[in-house]
């Protein structure tokens, strides 16, 4: 975390709203990108990215350990798409047109990375939260483990039954393909 990053942390915790809103500003494509690869669309995407963002500002106050910012605001989105996921009761499936990049490294997303996020829409919560934690955003498994308010074995445990499970849909869909 670089230094202005924690000094911009700790005036939003005191209630500098322009702080908060240029950590958002800063941040905002990992935000995003945490939002939508829980609910495969970007109308619930930005729903979750706006009550995340709502309910981060008026809890902020309450963040003990400026450090852990982006561990904390990720924890509020991944509870949001939860929400947004149980009113639906189910996964809408990509759609034709998706423009966000995976990571920074890929400019165009290809139809292996398409069928990816969309099994990864697919697989049960508690292991595709910690996928897209480990591999989307980089996180430890310590850090998943707070956010998810599990043991690290778990989290070790759901990553390895997740990729199981992806590797199967993968081999399924080579097979058949």
């Amino acid at each position: 975390m670089e230094k202005n990053d924690y000094k911009l942390i700790k005036k939003a915790i005191k209630g500098n709203k322009k702080a908060f809103e240029r950590l958002l500003k800063k941040n905002y494509e990992q935000i995003y990108r945490t939002a939508y690869l829980y609910v495969h669309n970007k109308e619930d995407a930005l729903d979750i990215v706006q009550e995340a963002t709502y309910q981060a500002l008026i809890s902020i106050h309450t963040l003990k350990h400026p450090e852990y910012f982006m561990t904390w605001f990720t924890k509020i989105i991944i509870r949001c798409a939860g929400q947004v996921l149980s009113r639906r009761k189910n996964i809408i499936s990509l759609t034709e047109g998706i423009s966000f990049k995976l990571n920074s490294d890929i400019g165009v997303v290809d139809n292996d990375s398409l069928y990816i996020i969309e099994a990864i829409g697919k697989l049960k919560e508690n292991y595709r939260t910690p996928i897209i934690l480990f591999y989307y955003h980089d996180y430890s498994i310590k850090t998943i483990s707070k956010i998810m308010n599990i043991p690290e074995g778990t989290v070790k445990t759901y990553l390895s039954r997740g990729k199981a499970e992806l590797k199967k849909k993968f081999e399924r869909e080579r097979s058949y393909g």
